[in-house]
């Protein structure tokens, strides 16, 4: 056996917390070469996504638009309807009441024919 004495002892602890220490130590960093070009790839796929996103609103911001405006030309044309209708009645109204007048005076002109 090897006859060890505490000098020896206390040099192998320094030694070991010496090998501890710089493998805990950071290690110089090795850039990436293709770093920046990994960053504009990135950035690119990012920027499609936006852009995809913004077609998307887009266009359901058109679609939504183009319901509406369905919806008012289609309330538009049961108004125009309603609004005929209307003037379809007072028509016929003028028309039953105009010969409602002209047998009124038919009447009238027979009973004055009817008298001489």
């Amino acid at each position: 056996m090897k006859n060890v004495d505490f000098a020896d002892r206390l040099k192998t602890a320094a030694e070991a917390r010496q090998a501890l220490v710089a493998k805990l130590k950071p290690k110089a960093a090795v850039t990436d070469p293709l770093f920046e070009q990994r960053e504009a790839i990135r950035q690119a796929e990012v920027e499609a996504v936006r852009q995809a996103r913004a077609d998307q609103k887009a266009l359901a911001k058109q679609a939504a638009a183009e319901a509406e405006e369905a919806a008012r030309q289609a309330e538009e044309a049961l108004a125009e309807e309603a609004l005929a209708a209307k003037r379809a009645q007072r028509k016929e109204r003028k028309a039953l009441t105009a010969a409602e007048q002209k047998a009124k005076r038919d009447a009238r002109y027979a009973a004055r024919k009817a008298r001489h």
